[in-house]
Parts: structure tokens; C-alpha cells; sequence
């Protein structure tokens, strides 16, 4: 059965058509419950219905305004205002000013988070992402947003991009809609806070189950709270984004600073579990 096929019989209701990218997307039916990991969506390119995955960001992302279109106004994502307006509330009342951040974007995307932050008045903004389709539709997207991008696996970084993102010497790490997936594993995201100086702030986002659980990732974040290498400042919970069966899906927005470089002892520990 083809993918147009399938979606006739599944009555899926086609979005309406996006003014700038002239994009026709459909979702799944409500009655189709499925895991976060596990959404999709359909897609018309070239006259052909492309089922994509909601989680195939080198999909998606080659498809210009296919990202904003599907999870900005299909699915209604907020983490990128929710998780950046905390760390400028927090900035604020703090009486520091966001000129004054160097700010690592993980998981940079095609630019959504670092566009925001120099909305707020960032002036320094470094991009990190596993995917080339990722960088390529930043610079595609958001020309001038980032003072450098990175295509690197933070796991497994060649020697010249370490330095390169030492020679930065950023204050901040933002990781938007990154976390709990496997998108950046534990590691990656030790790596990255490891790269940002001590004091540094850290604003990110988890899923609320995931930083409830005793296990995975959340129980990870909050052995690092406990050993007060991260020192939890603001916490914010919201609803991240609509599933694709129209559910609230909720989310845990924080801000932190960093106490110290994260030990490799914690990792392991984790990854032994």
C-alpha cells in the first residue's frame, strides 16, 4: 500500500498549505497513539507523499521549512522561546546581561535556539551538531546567526575542532530538545559541558517523565545535581509540543550552573548501570 494509500484509508486530515515553503504535510490520525520516537509525518515533495519520521532531522532538515512547519505550527513546539526566555528571566535577575554569554548551542539544529538567543542579546554563538544536513540548513536558513558551526561527534572529537571550541571559551551551554533520546547521548552531552567554563550557565530542557525516572538520562542529571556539579538555579515545567495525536507532551525547562568539569568516574558509572 502506498504511503498515499494508507493515509486516505487512516483518515489523516491534510494541514493547510504554508504560505512560504507552499509545504502539504498530514499527521497521523488521533485514534494512532504513538510513542514520541516513533511519530511521523507525511510530506508532499515533487508530487510524491514522503513519510518521514518526526526524529529524522537529516531528513527533515533537507527539506526547507519542512522543520518549522511540522513541529513549530503543526505540533505547536515551545521549547526554544520556553527554555531561552528562563535563562534571560534568570540573567535579569541576576543583573547580567546577555551580551555578556558565549553560548554553545548542542543539537544547534537549523538555527531555531540560536536565532532566539541573539533576539535576547547574545552577541557570541557557537553551533554544534552530529549532522551535516543540520549545519547545512542553518546556514540555508539563519545565514549570520552562528560565529562558528560545527559538524562533529562530540564523543569523538578531532584534535583541531577541540581546540577550535576551547578557543571560544564559552560561559554557556543551551541544549534544546536534545536530551533522552539518544540524539546526545550522555556522554556527548558530558563532553559539551566539559567545554564550557566552571561557572558557566547551562540552560537545557528534559522530558518530565525522563527526569522523574530512576533510571536513563534524568537519573544521570540528578547525580550531577547531587555531587552539586550542576548547581540548579531555575526549573519551569510547560508543555514542549503536541504529539501527533493532539496530547500535551511535558516537559522540564532548567537553568543551572556549572560547579566543575564533569569526572569520566560519573560517566562510567552511569553507562555501567
Amino acid at each position: 500500500m502506498s504511503i498515499t494509500e494508507r493515509t486516505e484509508k487512516h483518515g489523516v486530515e491534510v494541514a493547510e498549505r504554508a504560505e512560504a515553503q507552499d509545504l502539504l504535510i498530514a499527521l497521523p490520525p488521533d485514534s494512532m497513539s504513538l510513542s514520541q520516537d516513533e511519530e511521523w509525518c507525511v510530506v508532499r515533495v515533487d508530487d510524491e507523499w514522503q513519510q518521514i519520521g518526526v526524529h529524522e532531522y537529516d531528513r527533515i532538515f533537507s527539506i526547507p521549512g519542512l522543520y518549522e512547519r511540522l513541529v513549530y505550527e503543526a505540533l505547536r513546539c515551545d521549547s526554544p522561546r520556553q527554555v531561552v526566555g528562563l535563562l534571560q528571566w534568570h540573567l535579569a535577575k541576576m543583573s547580567q546581561l546577555p551580551r555578556d554569554l558565549r553560548v554553545l548551542d548542542l543539537g544547534a539544529g537549523n538555527g531555531m535556539v540560536g536565532e532566539l538567543l541573539t533576539e535576547v542579546g547574545v552577541e557570541h554563538v557557537v553551533g554544534v551538531d552530529i549532522i551535516q544536513e543540520a549545519a547545512d540548513a542553518a546556514t540555508r536558513d539563519r545565514p549570520g546567526v552562528y560565529d562558528a558551526y560545527h559538524v562533529a561527534d562530540l564523543t569523538d572529537l578531532p584534535t583541531d575542532v577541540e581546540q577550535s571550541l576551547r578557543n571560544e571559551r564559552c560561559n554557556c551551554l543551551c541544549c534544546v530538545a536534545a536530551l533522552g533520546f539518544g540524539d546526545i547521548p550522555v556522554a556527548a552531552f558530558v563532553a559539551a559541558l566539559n567545554l564550557i567554563d566552571s561557572d558557566g550557565w547551562v540552560a537545557f530542557n528534559l522530558k518530565d517523565e525522563f527526569l522523574r525516572s530512576a533510571t536513563g538520562f534524568g537519573s544521570f542529571i540528578r547525580s550531577l545535581i547531587r555531587e552539586k556539579l550542576l548547581v540548579v538555579h531555575e526549573r519551569r515545567a510547560y508543555t514542549h509540543r503536541l504529539a501527533t495525536d493532539g496530547s500535551p507532551i511535558q516537559y522540564v525547562a532548567l537553568v543551572a550552573r556549572k560547579r566543575d568539569d564533569i569526572p569520566q568516574e560519573i560517566v562510567a558509572e552511569y553507562l555501567e548501570r
